[in-house]
């Protein structure tokens, strides 16, 4: 299944051939990576470079280096999936803000598509959620699980996969700082209020309301991240 790699970029080619065999269910969750020594012969690379590849999926939650032990896969072929996609469409550098704007941009949509093609069983999922945020608040307990989970429902209502992983990747991406936000009992609240709102519409089967609800819901997010911060300069769009 492995193969060698050529030298100038030898890391990203181990990389890669490890996410294809995860991806394609060759590697599963819990399964053994070959020894050090073994990859180094299987690979025609050194140990630093093998290492160097290590590193680079372990830092995508890939696989986890058990001292002593070995190296374990850690995720599914689905998990693979998303990983790569989020590396290969954002990039450390890239602003929260930026990375934020693209859900702006999809999440309406998905809300319009959840409204035309979400499943009574869905829909009752969605309710349990917002049930279980409710009880969070009441218990001071923080909502970043629950609030992840309502959007990645709404991904799946939506009937749209790529959409789901683009959302599982931005929702991934955007962890940290939804955490810290929904710490605070009134944005928790205030995050509740929309998506009750939000489901409220798709239950309707409103397509058009389930749209405009999740922009103002999302906007009300912006500016709880943001405050009042707005790119400044060459806009021309009102």
């Amino acid at each position: 299944m492995l193969k060698a790699v050529e030298k100038r970029r030898a890391y990203q080619d181990v990389v890669q051939q490890f996410l294809e065999l995860i991806k394609t269910g060759s590697l599963k969750k819990g399964d053994q990576l070959p020894t050090e020594r073994e990859m180094t012969k299987t690979f025609q690379v050194s140990r630093t470079t093998v290492r160097e590849a290590i590193r680079c999926l372990e830092s995508m939650h890939l696989v986890e280096s058990r001292q002593g032990d070995g190296t374990y896969v850690l995720a599914s072929g689905e998990d693979a999936l998303i990983s790569s996609l989020s590396a290969a469409l954002f990039q450390e550098r890239d602003e929260i803000s930026d990375i934020f704007y693209i859900r702006k941009l999809i999440e309406p949509s998905i809300a319009q598509l959840a409204a035309e093609y979400a499943s009574p069983e869905e829909l009752k999922e969605l309710e349990a959620i917002i049930h279980e945020q409710e009880e969070n608040l009441v218990a001071g307990k923080n909502n970043a699980t629950a609030d992840t989970a309502f959007h990645m429902v709404l991904a799946r209502a939506a009937k749209n996969r790529v959409l789901g992983r683009l959302v599982h990747a931005l929702m991934d991406l955007l962890a940290e700082s939804r955490k810290e936000s929904l710490q605070n009992p009134l944005r928790a609240e205030k995050s509740l209020r929309g998506h009750r709102l939000i489901l409220a519409a798709i239950r309707m089967g409103d397509c058009a309301r389930a749209r405009e609800v999740m922009r103002r819901h999302l906007r009300g997010i912006e500016h709880t991240l943001f405050g009042d911060k707005r790119k400044k300069g060459g806009g021309r769009c009102k």
